[in-house]
């Protein structure tokens, strides 16, 4: 079993917790891969500098973690993207349903970052429920639709 990180923005937050916490939404046709990270830190750096930063992304960054079961997880190399700490694994996207059958115990939500408009939000504890989580994801589109 490997514990993997997967930043996401408030669109595929809400997809996720669409399937109940437990898989990631297809990939988008221009999407061939799907890459969770191998370290906290970095998933935080992306979630936190790019995802709160991006339209797309609702301007908010949340860091799931889950753990993949082996062997399926052990078919990937870890990729390095940049500096050392930069890993990641490369899974295509025409197997990322299996993928979600082999996650035990479910996604979780780790951290959030909030860029503007939501910098006012911050969630009380973590990691999330699914019911703080849907509450989250009502306040940051009520934000976003305020502020277009």
């Amino acid at each position: 079993m490997k514990t993997l990180y997967r930043p996401v923005g408030l669109t595929e937050m809400q997809l996720i917790l669409d399937k109940g916490l437990q898989g990631f939404p297809p990939r988008l046709p221009d999407q061939p891969i799907f890459y969770p990270v191998l370290n906290k830190p970095y998933a935080d750096r992306i979630a936190g500098e790019w995802n709160t930063q991006d339209r797309f992304s609702g301007f908010v960054g949340f860091v799931t973690e889950f753990a993949v079961k082996s062997p399926f997880i052990d078919r990937y190399e870890e990729q390095i993207v940049g500096a050392r700490q930069h890993a990641e694994l490369w899974i295509p996207s025409d197997e990322l349903e299996e993928m979600n059958a082999n996650i035990e115990g479910g996604i979780r939500i780790v951290d959030v970052f909030c860029g503007s408009p939501h910098t006012e939000l911050t969630p009380a504890e973590m990691p999330l429920d699914a019911q703080a989580l849907a509450e989250l994801l009502a306040r940051l589109h009520t934000n976003l639709e305020g502020n277009p």
